[in-house]
C-alpha cells in the first residue's frame, strides 16, 4: 500500500506523449506579501514593483509583480505533473510575457508535451507552459508562456 505518493510525483519519459497536455491545478493568487518577499529575497528594488505612488504615475497604474515571480511560481506550480521525476532542467528556450500581472491576480497554468527523444539512460522532454490570469467568471489572459527541456528518468526494466 502507497502512502505517501512518491511514486506517484512527476513522470518518467515513457509516461510523456507528444501533445498531451496537463492542466496544473490548483491555481495561485499573487499577495502582496509574497511579492514582497520575492521583491525583498531577489533584491530587486526598482519602486513599479513596491511603491504605490510611483506605480501609479507609471504605464500600468499600479504595482506591477515582478516578472521572474511570475516565472518561479508558474515553473513550480508545474513541477508535480511535469518535473517531479526530472533529473535536470536542461533548459530554458523562451520565456515571454505576454501581459502584465498583478497583486491580487489568480493565475492556472497547462503545459503540452512538444517533442522527446531518448538518450542512453534518460529521455529528453521539451514542454512549452501557459499561464493566464483569471479576467472574469469566463475569461482568461494569457500572462506567460515558456518553452523548456528537461531531463527525464526512463523507468527500470
Amino acid at each position: 500500500m502507497e502512502i505517501d505518493g512518491r511514486k506517484q510525483y512527476g513522470r518518467y519519459y515513457e509516461d510523456f506523449n507528444v501533445g498531451d497536455v496537463y492542466a496544473h491545478w490548483p491555481g495561485h493568487t499573487i499577495t502582496e506579501g509574497e511579492h514582497a518577499l520575492f521583491c525583498a529575497l531577489t533584491r530587486n528594488d526598482h519602486p513599479v514593483h513596491s511603491d504605490q505612488v510611483y506605480a501609479a504615475a507609471a504605464r500600468h497604474g499600479r504595482i506591477l509583480v515582478v516578472g521572474t515571480f511570475v516565472f518561479s511560481l508558474v515553473v513550480g506550480m508545474s513541477v508535480r505533473d511535469v518535473s517531479g521525476k526530472a533529473i535536470a532542467n536542461l533548459s530554458y528556450d523562451s520565456v515571454i510575457h505576454n501581459a502584465p500581472v498583478f497583486i491580487g491576480d489568480t493565475l492556472y497554468a497547462s503545459t503540452m508535451v512538444l517533442e522527446k527523444r531518448e538518450t542512453s539512460e534518460a529521455g529528453i522532454v521539451v514542454v512549452e507552459t501557459h499561464a493566464a490570469k483569471v479576467v472574469s467568471d469566463t475569461e482568461y489572459e494569457r500572462v506567460l508562456t515558456l518553452r523548456r527541456k528537461i531531463l527525464v528518468p526512463r523507468r527500470k526494466q
